[in-house]
């Protein structure tokens, strides 16, 4: 290799990747078993513009440089040698992406990345944040609405002027607002490929594509492809932008991120980056040279190598001091509980890491507490820090069962206050509570199918979940059976209650306001299409339900009765069967009811769930002398609810009530 023609100095083993300071560039890189690396620069975002090939230097493990008086922006990739071998995919011909690279390029049009060949950049425009704090909302009082960016205004009934992007979501901030939530989580943004899996299925002729974006490219780059701009670093500035908006609207941005596997998936799948640089340490392998799938994936990152927690712990830090979001999501959490040999650790210093972090030290932790190497921690690991909170499948299954009329009444009624069984060492906000989610049933199929309907997916419908405990209500899908209609319109006000009404961190998923289906497909992650995105016109025709949704949301934020950052103390809680003070604990028990109270013993709300076949009459209990007995919510009434208007507050007029077959009452002493 000839000296470089540029002037240049050793250079600095810190920061990884790429810093500027006084008009000199510093690059470093990790990679333990390389003999060499070379970084390329080149004159635009072309790969065949390559101007300059330049030997690093090395400390310890990390290679290194410093280039004087470099403009930018830079565009540049990395090359590296090394040995032959099972464990190790060195090849100094290929051109690796650093994994620290903070501005990905490759193009803002979607589907069309066929063969993905991302490009590190920087450059040095600087971004007004107009000071503009972070919302810190207490995480008790957050109202989380997981959202994908592309699809909730990808359809030409958002009639925004940037759909599909992160300037689209900006557009409707108002919708958010107007439905009351605080806090979106977004699927994931950091860069990935969604042509990694492309291809035409043959029947429905629709083009697949990794639309959900759970498999990473870079962990430090937005998503290309969301940006409305094709500018080399129009992405990192339109996701500040929304950012910044939401910020000024009162909403924080958590981020979904997938630090479990990569993009480059398992012996058979691309070399990019990790791979090329160093593969036996940034990723488990066996003794065969072969990946371990913990992740479900492909390949898993090895969360026991020091070299893949600091990568994380920079990356987690960098989406919080230069993209200002608020938290996190960890996708397949408990991966990050193993150790450099696969196994799961009590105290995985990875975690303890984020958990400590001065940086994220006000950030929301998040985790899916599970893995798909088997691992299931709801409730146990990550409940010694206080800091996380989990999301619940056991709330969900127990709501779910409850509402479809399947018992088990006490399941129910622990998860509705806030699970004490699982986060008796935390607190009801350890439970992140929802009832649908990006992967599985929308709110409105939960009620419309027992089977899941996924062949639109090309894999003869063996993906997805079997176990969904849901219940179609008498026919499976579409109908227009009036009486069937009915009751679905019963059970989804049924299940978003039981959600808004339990102490913990509820999340709603994008859509279920209006009761989105995707047509009974529970494993949606390939359908870029109405499946997936949110269609604005319904939203107009279901104007009922979406008012029952944004009041309830609202009956929430007001009481904090529902909100509060503890369990539920002896006295202020008193159960009742369709008696006052006589419930029914057996398992095949499906009506429950229960009086919430304040401190003083005084009585707040009364609420009743019947999920029975048939009508129950439900005593109230006598509150005198404190008031009388006030209608809030009956969820049998085909009409809207909106508690703050007086007609929806009238006194009840006797001591009990002939509540209908799946149906919930509130009432309120006043």
């Amino acid at each position: 290799m000839q000296k470089s023609s540029l002037p240049v100095n050793k250079g600095s083993f810190e920061p990884l990747g790429i810093s500027i300071k006084d008009n000199k560039v510093n690059f470093a890189i990790f990679s333990e078993h390389a003999t060499a690396v070379n970084l390329c620069l080149f004159a635009d975002e072309t790969r065949n513009s390559l101007l300059e090939e330049i030997p690093l230097n090395k400390t310890n493990n990390i290679w290194h440089i410093e280039i004087n008086n470099l403009n930018t922006p830079i565009f540049y990739l990395i090359k590296a040698t090394g040995p032959t071998s099972i464990f190790n995919k060195f090849n100094p011909s290929t051109f690796l992406l650093d994994p620290y690279a903070a501005n990905v390029i490759t193009t803002n049009q979607w589907g069309s990345n066929q063969k993905y060949l991302p490009m590190g950049g920087i450059a040095k425009e600087p971004f007004d944040w107009q000071g503009v704090g972070q919302p810190k909302i207490p995480i008790e009082d957050l109202i989380i609405y997981e959202m994908h960016v592309r699809g909730f205004t990808k359809d030409e009934s958002s009639s925004t002027i940037n759909p599909g992007t992160y300037l689209g979501v900006i557009e409707k901030i108002p919708h958010l607002k107007n439905l009351g939530i605080n806090a979106v989580e977004l699927m994931p943004v950091q860069e990935f490929n969604e042509c990694e899996y492309a291809f035409d299925h043959p029947y429905t002729k629709k083009t697949l594509y990794n639309y959900w974006g759970y498999s990473t490219c870079n962990f430090f780059s937005p998503m290309q492809r969301f940006a409305y701009s094709n500018n080399y670093e129009s992405a990192a500035l339109e996701f500040k932008t929304m950012v910044l908006e939401l910020h000024k609207n009162g909403i924080e941005v958590i981020l979904d991120v997938v630090y479990n596997h990569t993009a480059e998936g398992n012996e058979k799948g691309p070399i990019f980056s990790w791979k090329g640089i160093d593969n036996n340490v940034y990723y488990y392998l066996d003794n065969k040279g072969l990946y371990p799938n913990y992740s479900g994936c492909g390949n898993t990152v090895n969360c026991g190598q020091m070299v893949s927690q600091k990568m994380i712990l920079d990356s987690l830090r960098y989406w919080v001091t230069e993209m200002h979001v608020d938290g996190f999501r960890f996708d397949l959490g408990s991966i990050l509980t193993r150790g450099a040999n696969g196994q799961p650790l009590p105290h995985p210093p990875l975690i303890e890491a984020i958990t400590n972090d001065p940086v994220l030290s006000q950030t929301k932790l998040i985790v899916e507490p599970w893995d798909a190497g088997g691992l299931y921690q709801v409730g146990t690991t990550f409940v010694q820090y206080k800091r996380w909170s989990e999301w619940n499948g056991h709330f969900r299954d127990n709501v779910r069962r409850f509402i479809r009329g399947g018992g088990h009444v006490g399941e129910f009624v622990t998860s509705l206050c806030g699970s004490q069984d699982l986060y008796y060492q935390n607190s009801p906000c350890g439970s992140l509570n929802f009832v649908t989610a990006h992967d599985g049933f929308t709110l409105a199929d939960l009620v419309s199918y027992n089977m899941k309907h996924n062949l639109d997916n090309g894999e003869e419908n063996r993906d997805g979940s079997d176990f969904n405990e849901s219940w179609n209500c008498g026919v499976e899908g579409p109908t227009d059976n009036k009486r069937v209609l009915a009751i679905r319109e019963r059970q989804m006000r049924n299940l978003l209650l039981a959600l808004l009404l339990s102490r913990g961190v509820p999340m709603v998923l994008m859509g279920d306001e209006y009761g989105h289906t995707r047509k009974g497909n529970n494993n949606a992650w390939c359908q870029d299409n109405e499946l997936n995105w949110f269609l604005w016109d319904m939203l107009d025709e279901r104007q009922c339900f979406y008012r029952y949704f944004k009041s309830l949301i609202a009956f929430r934020k007001e009481n904090p009765i529902f909100r509060k950052k503890a369990f539920y103390k002896d006295g202020e809680i008193d159960w009742h069967g369709k008696e006052p003070f006589k419930p029914d604990w057996g398992s095949d028990a499906r009506f429950i009811a229960f009086t919430l109270k304040n401190e003083n013993n005084q009585p707040l709300f009364y609420v009743a769930f019947n999920a029975e076949r048939e009508p129950a009459n439900a005593h109230f209990p006598d509150i005198s002398p404190h008031g009388d007995w006030h209608w809030v919510i009956n969820t049998y009434l085909p009409g809207p609810f909106d508690y703050r208007e007086k007609d929806f507050r009238t006194k009840v007029i006797k001591n009990s009530y002939k509540m209908h077959p799946y149906s919930a009452i509130v009432l309120e002493a006043k």
